[in-house]
């Protein structure tokens, strides 16, 4: 093994933000000066194989979704961290972070630990109440890593508010694979067809999983609305459970279902994404830093979205950024856009790419990580 060990702790290795930048990080990882290894607290996901195919050993220990590690998973992970011997430790989210704590202190010496954070707080009351848990336990031994990494300005101050340590926090951004996520008119035109739509349609995308957070209500409501006063609009969502099985899902959609198309998950993102005239976020709460903001704009796709966690200030000026749960002003942006024009959105979209390249590209983000670790 060349090169410092480092053992990335996460909870698991589903498609989610927290999960795809890991992913991200290690596929420009630099391999003569590092030698990640993942631990995953529960299964392998969608992305321990995409991860085995990098050459990088993931490990899974049988965490049960929404609990929190047992004796016998810690047990596992220290034994396999005395095996893997590394010279440090990264938690990724709240679990994969106490798990990292709780092992390293059967080190002599200790293994330096890192914890990074991927959700912002808004109200600490409206969390469930093993979050709650978790977030207050966590804030009492937040000094104890030698750093904590937030991926959001506003996740940093919010958790620094309740209680963890602001001596030893940093703010990294997270980054996009501009190379991975670009237009296409290809893609345009490939989806229309394969969706059987006309090649003027409008579409309209909310990319995630279905969750609470996530807050389809909502859009679906901003999309009834919309409707009203546009026919050729078409909705095009993605995500874990988001398909016509899932029933609770089904009784949200207020429009005619032929305009709502819903893929479930996808290993075809950067296309879809280059296919969309406007991408949304739509939560009500929890979101840091939404990789799938950066995403759209990287496919010079303007965006609507909520004003939760760093999401504004990864717009910037080129798209529109509205209240949570407040679907007319969901609506209200839709339309701002639309009316607009093509070609004037065809210029939102290149300046949301531009702003991407200079900001966010991945690259000197996984410098900063580097530089971190090293």
């Amino acid at each position: 093994m060349a090169g410092m060990r480092i053992v990335h702790i996460i909870t698991g290795l589903s498609a989610g933000g927290a999960e795809m930048m890991l992913y991200n990080l290690l596929s420009r990882t630099h391999r003569d000066r590092f030698y990640p290894i993942v631990v995953s607290l529960m299964d392998r996901g969608m992305l321990g194989d995409r991860i085995s195919v990098l050459d990088i050993p993931v490990y899974t220990l049988g965490m049960q979704p929404g609990m929190l590690p047992t004796p016998d998973i810690l047990w596992k992970l220290i034994r396999t961290l005395r095996q893997l011997q590394p010279n440090f430790i990264q938690g990724w989210m709240y679990h994969g972070n106490l798990a990292a704590y709780f092992a390293s202190r059967f080190f002599a010496p200790k293994v330096p630990v890192v914890w990074g954070i991927h959700h912002s707080i808004a109200q600490l009351d409206a969390e469930k109440q093993m979050t709650q848990a978790i977030v207050k336990l966590s804030a009492k031994i937040s000094h104890s890593p030698k750093k904590v990494v937030f991926v959001s300005q506003t996740s940093k101050a919010q958790h620094e508010a309740i209680g963890y340590c602001q001596q030893n926090s940093c703010v990294i951004p997270n980054g996009f694979d501009t190379t991975r996520f670009q237009p296409s008119s290809q893609a345009r035109s490939e989806v229309r067809t394969t969706l059987g739509l006309a090649a003027d349609t409008l579409l309209i995308g909310l990319f995630c999983r279905y969750h609470p957070m996530k807050d389809h209500a909502n859009f679906f409501h901003a999309a009834a609305l919309l409707t009203k006063k546009y026919a050729n609009v078409h909705f095009l969502l993605a995500g874990t459970d988001v398909t016509l099985a899932n029933q609770d899902l089904q009784q949200l959609i207020r429009i005619e279902r032929s305009q709502v198309h819903l893929l479930g998950e996808r290993s075809d993102i950067p296309q879809l994404m280059a296919a969309l005239d406007i991408a949304t976020l739509a939560s009500a709460y929890g979101e840091a830093f939404p990789l799938v903001v950066g995403e759209a704009m990287a496919c010079s796709v303007p965006c609507v979205v909520t004003d939760v966690g760093d999401s504004k200030w990864i717009v910037g000026d080129t798209g529109k950024v509205v209240p949570p749960k407040n679907p007319q002003a969901l609506a209200d942006a839709w339309q701002a856009l639309i009316e607009i024009g093509s070609s004037k959105r065809t210029a939102l979209g290149k300046a949301a790419r531009t702003r991407i390249q200079e900001n966010f590209a991945l690259d000197p983000i996984v410098a900063q990580y580097q530089a971190l670790y090293a």
